[in-house]
């Protein structure tokens, strides 16, 4: 199959159009309303610093149902035990910054989250539309998730951690106020073996098509007017 270019015109191809192993189109730009596009159709940005902006939709995609959420045994200790102050949208810059650092090489490859990629999702926090949960250690910033949220469905983007275990609790935390909220689900986008363990599963890509309608993720208009905005984190 083709790998679409795309322009300037506000549009993606159909997510079927996609390869084997996801690439759907290359170009673009990282505006709020061409990002909320993208979300609302199952596709998200993944690119490397120095390549064009890359916009995926694989097959499968790993999600997570909030009710499904496996906590092990080990973990509920720890959750008894921890003294880590979690918020909510308390400090989205400082989740998203230390989600590139911990993973930035120091000749500034080894991330996705380019210089761009953080002014266009900070924009989108500014919007409404994404959100951080942070896991603090007195003042310190130790752990966090961020993601994007539209309808009933929290699109993940990063977490890093900083101590043992402030990515899963920031985690766990995210996961059962989502289903507080009545929350569909939660987009992993990749598999990981540590997702996995968490309940973690995949679907194909008919499927999480399917499953961000039920979630009530707003049809495809371009404009971010027509978005609601994601304040249920308010």
């Amino acid at each position: 199959m083709p790998c679409y270019q795309l322009d300037e015109e506000l549009w993606f191809p159909p997510i079927e159009a996609a390869e084997d192993y996801g690439l759907l189109a290359v170009g673009g730009d990282l505006s709020a309303e061409r990002l909320l596009l993208a979300y609302s159709l199952g596709i998200f940005p993944w690119y490397n610093p120095g390549e064009p902006i890359l916009w995926w939709s694989p097959d499968p995609r790993c999600v997570l149902f909030p009710a499904k959420l496996h906590i092990s045994h080990s973990m509920r200790r720890f959750l008894r035990k921890q003294t880590f102050r979690v918020s909510i949208d308390e400090n989205f810059a400082g989740v998203i910054y230390w989600c590139r650092r911990l993973r930035k090489n120091s000749d500034g490859s080894g991330t996705w989250i380019t210089p761009e990629m953080q002014q266009a999702y900070i924009h989108l926090h500014e919007l409404g539309f994404a959100h951080s949960v942070e896991c603090w250690d007195g003042e310190d910033l130790v752990g966090g998730i961020y993601g994007v949220c539209l309808g009933r469905c929290f699109f993940g983007e990063s977490m890093f951690s900083r101590r043992d275990n402030a990515s899963k609790l920031v985690l766990i935390y995210l996961m059962k106020r989502l289903e507080q909220l009545g929350f569909v689900l939660l987009d992993c986008q990749q598999s990981t073996d540590h997702l996995f363990s968490l309940g973690a599963e995949e679907i194909s890509r008919t499927a999480f098509k399917g499953q961000l309608r039920v979630a009530e993720v707003p049809p495809y208009g371009p404009l971010v007017s027509r978005f609601t905005r994601g304040d249920l984190f308010g």
